[in-house]
């Protein structure tokens, strides 16, 4: 299979610009280009490749992210595609939630607590007059700018550890204001202290906030068991008191 650029773009939904601009950052790149002509040509890996591009911009990544997550050598399509399936559940969730209140306000009840994201642009407004271009920032940059793949991959690996631990104290009914619990959420705190930037109690309690309201987040923490953003977010308010 070859096709030209416009005969792409009408296949995949998207504009010939837009396939453009995706070889100029190097996420996707035609598979043959006329010397004579100049004309592009897509196939069938090019398609697969879109296919993944899709799915991601789906769940609203960014594409620089896309662009390494592709890119990495570690990259395993089949485990990519099953974590993109957990998070397109919960993008479902999402939606049959907003449906459901869109039926309760054709009734005539009140839904308006449901939309109500104060609180989470409170934080967020909050997060960013605190911590957007401030030291702990420029102490992330310095910290992490020799950081390999491999280095990220392990610290990722090593913040998903302490999750899991959160969400097995979760299914064992542990209380947060338990011993347990609370030393939990201070190996958090030290964990992004010495691999990220200094994580004071301020910043670590609008952390524990965002695993709640970001959406990404949640359904990253959540995949350990249902709930556990949420457990993590009151053990993280206990500790910060």
């Amino acid at each position: 299979m070859k096709m030209r650029i416009k005969d792409f773009a009408r296949l995949c939904g998207v504009s010939v610009r837009t396939l453009h601009y995706y070889d100029e950052i190097g996420l996707l790149s035609p598979s043959y280009v006329d010397d004579c002509s100049g004309y592009r040509f897509y196939d069938e890996s090019s398609l697969l490749r879109m296919q993944e591009i899709l799915f991601y911009r789906e769940l609203d990544f960014s594409l620089k992210s896309i662009n390494e997550i592709l890119s990495s050598p570690n990259y395993n399509k089949e485990k990519a595609l099953e974590k993109q399936k957990k998070l397109l559940i919960l993008k479902k969730e999402r939606l049959e939630r907003l449906i459901s209140a869109i039926d309760f306000s054709v009734k005539g009840e009140n839904v308006m607590s449901f939309f109500d994201n104060s609180e989470f642009e409170k934080y967020k407004t909050e997060a960013k007059e605190k911590w957007g271009n401030t030291a702990a920032y420029d102490e992330y940059s310095e910290k992490s700018k020799d950081y390999s793949k491999e280095k990220y991959f392990s610290l990722a690996e090593g913040m998903d550890e302490i999750m899991k631990k959160f969400a097995s104290c979760m299914k064992n009914d542990t209380d947060v204001n338990s011993a347990e619990v609370q030393n939990l959420v201070e190996k958090l705190q030290s964990y992004i202290t010495e691999n990220y930037y200094t994580c004071t109690k301020e910043i670590l309690f609008g952390l524990g906030q965002m695993y709640v309201f970001d959406e990404r987040f949640k359904g990253n923490i959540d995949k350990h068991a249902h709930g556990t953003a949420e457990y993590i977010n009151k053990a993280i308010k206990i500790y910060c008191r």
